[in-house]
C-alpha cells in the first residue's frame, strides 16, 4: 500500500473514516441505508491498519478507523473494535512512557505529543468516547496534569506545554525557542477541553481541578480585551512570553482550530466542570460577540469544519446547548447558518471530500445535534465539542 492510500483509507481528517461519519449519521437518522456505510467502513480496513505509535493518533491510523466504527454503534463492528482497541491501548501506553521520559529529562514537548489531532489528548478523547471506565483514562489524565507543571529550558521557566516546534508542527528557525500554542486543535486548550469533559463525566485524577484552574488562569493572563471584546492570541514566541505582551493585534479568524470559538468553548467546558458561573458567562459572552461581529466574520474565507463557517457554527451550537436558555448564542445561530449558505451559493461547496476541509464536514455540521439519544456516540467528540 502506498503512503497516499494509507492516508486516505485511515485519515479521519481527509479520508474514508471522516467521510464515513456523514454516511453513518444519515443512516442513524433514517435518511439513508447502512449498505453505503458498510462500503466506506470496508474501505478503511482494506489494507492493514496502521497502529505504529509514531504514526497514529485520533485523526490517523487505528484510532481514526476505530472512532468511525464506534460512532456507527453496530454490533457487527464489535469484533474489529476489540482488536483495534488492543492495538490503540498498546500504542497509547508506548506514547505515554515516552512522554513521561521526556518530562523527566526536562525537555520541551513536540505538539503531536499532546494535541487533539495526533497526540494524547485526542487518544484520551477516543477512550472516553468508548467508556468512562476505560483503564487508560486515569493514565492519560495524569499525564495531562503533569503537562501543566513548569519546565526550565535555556535557563528560563516555561509552561510544561511550551512546544519545541513551530506552528507547522516541526522545529523552525522562524520560532527559535519554540512557541506556546493556545489553539484547540494543537494547543493547550485541547487538553483543557478534555480535562473538563472528563471531569463532567465523573472521571478525575489527583491534581485534575488544579490543572484546569491553572490553564484557565493562563488564558486569563493572555486575554486581550474584556467582556464582549475579549479575544486571545493564537500562539506566542519566547520574547512575548518573557515580556508578557502579545504581538498579535487583532483576533484570528473565528474558527474551531484556532481563535476565539475553540478557546471559548474550552473555557465554557472548564467553567461547567468547576461550577464557575462567572467564567461560564464570560466565555459565552465572548463567543456570542465573536459570532456576531462582522469584522471577525469577514476573516472567514471558506466553509470548512476546521477553520471555516461550519466549524464556527458547530462550536456555537454546542456551546448554546450548554448555555442558559436566554443566552445570545442560540439567537446567533440562524444568522450564521444563513451566512454560510450565502457563502456556499457564492463560491460553491468544496470539491474535495473529507471531514475537516471537505464537503462531508460541512454537511455534518448542519445536522441537528439533538437528533440522537444522549447515550449514543457523537461524531463531534473528535473535536472536543461534545460536553
Amino acid at each position: 500500500m502506498t503512503a497516499a492510500e494509507m492516508q486516505w483509507e485511515q485519515s479521519l481528517y481527509s479520508g474514508a473514516p471522516g467521510i464515513a461519519l456523514l454516511h453513518i449519521a444519515n443512516a442513524r437518522e433514517g435518511r439513508a441505508g447502512w449498505d453505503t456505510v458498510h462500503e466506506w467502513t470496508t474501505s478503511m480496513v482494506r489494507h492493514e491498519v496502521n497502529a505504529d505509535p509514531s504514526a497514529s493518533g485520533l485523526f490517523e491510523g487505528a484510532p481514526a478507523v476505530a472512532f468511525a466504527l464506534h460512532f456507527a454503534n453496530r454490533p457487527s463492528y464489535g469484533p474489529a473494535l476489540v482488536i483495534l482497541d488492543q492495538h490503540i491501548t498498546d500504542a497509547t501506553r508506548h506514547r505515554m512512557r515516552a512522554a513521561h521520559a521526556r518530562i523527566d529529562r526536562g525537555a520541551l514537548p513536540r505538539l503531536r505529543e499532546f494535541d487533539v489531532i495526533s497526540g494524547l489528548t485526542g487518544l484520551g478523547s477516543y477512550c472516553l468516547s468508548r467508556t468512562s471506565r476505560h483503564p487508560l483514562l486515569p493514565e492519560i489524565l495524569s499525564y495531562l496534569v503533569r503537562l501543566t507543571e513548569p519546565v526550565r529550558a535555556d535557563g528560563e521557566l516555561l509552561p510544561g506545554w511550551w512546544s519545541s516546534d513551530g506552528p507547522e508542527l516541526r522545529p523552525s528557525r522562524a520560532w527559535p525557542g519554540g512557541h506556546g500554542n493556545l489553539g484547540l486543535a494543537h494547543g493547550i486548550t485541547g487538553p483543557l477541553a478534555f480535562l473538563a469533559i472528563a471531569m463532567r463525566r465523573g472521571v478525575t485524577v489527583p491534581g485534575h481541578a488544579n490543572a484546569i484552574r491553572y490553564i484557565c488562569a493562563m488564558l486569563d493572563q493572555w486575554c486581550q480585551g474584556t467582556g464582549a471584546g475579549a479575544w486571545w492570541p493564537t500562539m506566542l514566541n519566547r520574547e512575548e512570553w518573557k515580556s508578557r505582551t502579545a504581538n498579535q493585534r487583532v483576533p484570528e479568524r473565528p474558527s474551531w482550530c484556532y481563535g476565539t470559538p475553540g478557546i471559548t468553548r474550552a473555557l465554557q467546558l472548564a467553567a461547567l466542570a468547576l461550577g464557575d458561573r462567572s467564567r461560564q458567562h464570560g466565555a459565552e459572552t465572548a463567543l456570542a460577540a465573536c459570532a456576531t461581529d462582522d469584522h471577525q466574520l469577514a476573516r472567514l474565507t471558506d466553509a470548512s469544519l476546521c477553520h471555516g463557517w461550519a466549524g464556527l457554527i458547530r462550536t456555537v451550537q454546542r456551546a448554546a446547548d450548554d448555555a442558559d436558555p436566554d443566552s445570545p448564542l442560540a439567537t446567533a445561530l440562524p444568522s450564521l447558518r444563513g451566512r454560510m449558505r450565502s457563502h456556499l451559493d457564492r463560491v460553491g461547496a468544496p470539491t474535495a471530500r473529507g471531514l475537516m476541509e471537505g464537503s462531508d464536514g460541512i454537511d455534518l455540521a448542519q445536522l441537528d445535534t439533538t437528533a440522537h439519544p444522549t447515550s449514543a456516540p457523537h461524531w463531534d467528540a473528535c473535536l472536543l465539542l461534545t460536553g
